[in-house]
Parts: structure tokens; sequence; C-alpha cells
């Protein structure tokens, strides 16, 4: 499975972003995705994932303010990203499994996406 993160860009606090995510290759094998964000020196940090059987489960830090959502029919999984603050700043990933048991951490993930840059000045 091959995935190409796009949306990234620079705003200010307050304001809102959408990550998209397309999955192509061996999508049909896919059972768990996610998204993770990462700064320099820190591991990734777990944003939100979907579970094998459908349940999104968000990190304290962004509950409340970011939804995950996916189309099954154009491989894609999406971030929207509202009341943006300086400290979501970082490199946003996603990433997909095909366990049927889910993922509990970033390591057990078999794919991710490159990357892209989300930065959110003061």
């Amino acid at each position: 499975v091959e995935l190409v993160e796009s949306g990234g860009g620079s705003v200010q606090t307050g304001g809102s972003l959408r990550l998209s995510c397309a999955a192509s290759g061996e999508t049909w094998c896919i059972r768990t995705l996610a998204w993770y964000r990462q700064t320099p020196g820190k591991e990734r940090e777990l944003v939100a994932t979907q579970s094998p059987s459908g349940t999104i489960t968000y990190g304290q830090s962004v509950e409340g303010r970011f939804t995950m959502s996916s189309d099954s029919r154009e491989y894609k999984v999406y971030l929207q990203m509202n009341s943006l603050k300086p400290e979501d700043t970082a490199v946003y990933y996603c990433a997909a499994d095909r366990s049927k048991y889910g993922v509990g951490n970033a390591a057990d993930f078999g794919s991710w996406g490159q990357g892209t840059q989300v930065t959110v000045s003061s």
C-alpha cells in the first residue's frame, strides 16, 4: 500500500486545514488507518486512528478540534483540523495496516506516507 499526503501549509492560530491521504496499491487489504504527527527530536504522536471496526479515536491534545474521516470508494483518508494552535505545528503522516486486530503503536503500522508539513503561527 502506498500513501500520499497533501493539504499541509501555514496558517495562523485559530485557522483550519484539511489534510488528505490517497491510498493506492492493495487498498482492499487496509483495515486500520491513522494520522500521526512528529516534531524534531520527538517521537511520533498519535493524532487519530480508525480501527478495523470503524471506531475513530483521537489523541487527547486534538480531541474536539480535529476530525478524521475516510472515503472507501476513493481510498482516501482526511483530517479536518480546526482551531489550530502553534503546538499543532508538525509533520503529519498518514499510516495504514492490514491487521484485522488493529494496531497498537506507530512501529506496527506497515505503510506510511511521506508526510506533510503543518505550521501554525501565533
